[in-house]
């Protein structure tokens, strides 16, 4: 009983310090001086080289998902509408999810190892003594590159999903690629695309600052730094599949 206590202390002292560095890092971002030049560094670093690994996940995810999709439907006579299937549920749904599962074991990690080894090395120490807030000189970069290339490249992932489960409909299963089109611009609304967008925005917020957190909460040395980084990743892989749920049940389906 005493150990589920404690659990429930620490969950509810670690959520209530999350909440506030993810409040405090995102007001950081828009006060003077602006770090400019780290958050676009973060935008190279945590973005753009995350497209390769993005584009891959994407035209495998949508050949697969068309592949399925369109013999599924075929036992029902309705292989017409592999398209659309494909449309709907790679903007909605799965890649801004495993996009985001994707940054979080990339970038979350990252972040973590970084700012866990300044920890330990007592860099972040010297940055107090220098009158520098932490918060606004490592997280608020962070939070504010991935707030902008989390939709940014869920975005790119739904257009090269779209575009693999369109090569494997034609190539694999010989489905008219012009069939293709029309059913899913048929289906597919701005709407589906924005909507995952929108929970993108959470779930890169999420990635920064666990990440971040986990980073500065590290100690015990080397050995805290791998323990630091395998709990941010885990942490922020689950806070999205969770919250994914809620989003998909607060946002609309259709704005029709």
């Amino acid at each position: 009983m005493k150990f589920i206590q404690q659990a429930l202390l620490n969950f509810a002292r670690n959520s209530g310090e999350i909440f506030a560095i993810s409040l405090k890092s995102t007001a950081f971002i828009f006060k003077p001086p602006l770090n400019f030049r780290r958050i676009i560094n973060h935008l190279y670093l945590d973005g753009i080289k995350s497209i390769p690994v993005i584009f891959l996940m994407s035209v495998f995810t949508g050949g697969v998902l068309a592949l399925q999709s369109y013999y599924a439907l075929q036992r029902f006579g309705a292989e017409v509408f592999t398209g659309s299937l494909v449309g709907v549920s790679l903007t909605k749904e799965l890649i801004p999810v495993l996009s985001g599962l994707i940054l979080a074991g990339r970038v979350s990690a990252s972040y973590s190892a970084e700012i866990g080894t300044m920890v330990v090395t007592e860099q972040v120490d010297a940055l107090f003594t220098f009158g520098i807030n932490p918060l606004k000189y490592l997280v608020s970069p962070r939070v504010a590159a991935l707030l902008v290339m989390a939709p940014l490249l869920t975005l790119f992932g739904d257009f090269m999903g779209i575009m693999g489960g369109r090569l494997v409909a034609a190539l694999v299963v010989n489905q008219n690629p012009n069939l293709y089109d029309s059913q899913l611009f048929s289906a597919l609304e701005i709407w589906d695309v924005l909507s995952g967008m929108i929970k993108s925005v959470f779930f890169g917020l999420t990635i920064a600052v666990i990440g971040s957190y986990f980073g500065l909460k590290t100690e015990g040395g080397a050995k805290g730094v791998g323990r630091a980084t395998t709990t941010a990743v885990v942490v922020a892989s689950i806070i999205i599949l969770i919250s994914d749920f809620f989003w998909t049940k607060i946002l609309p389906f259709s704005l029709r």
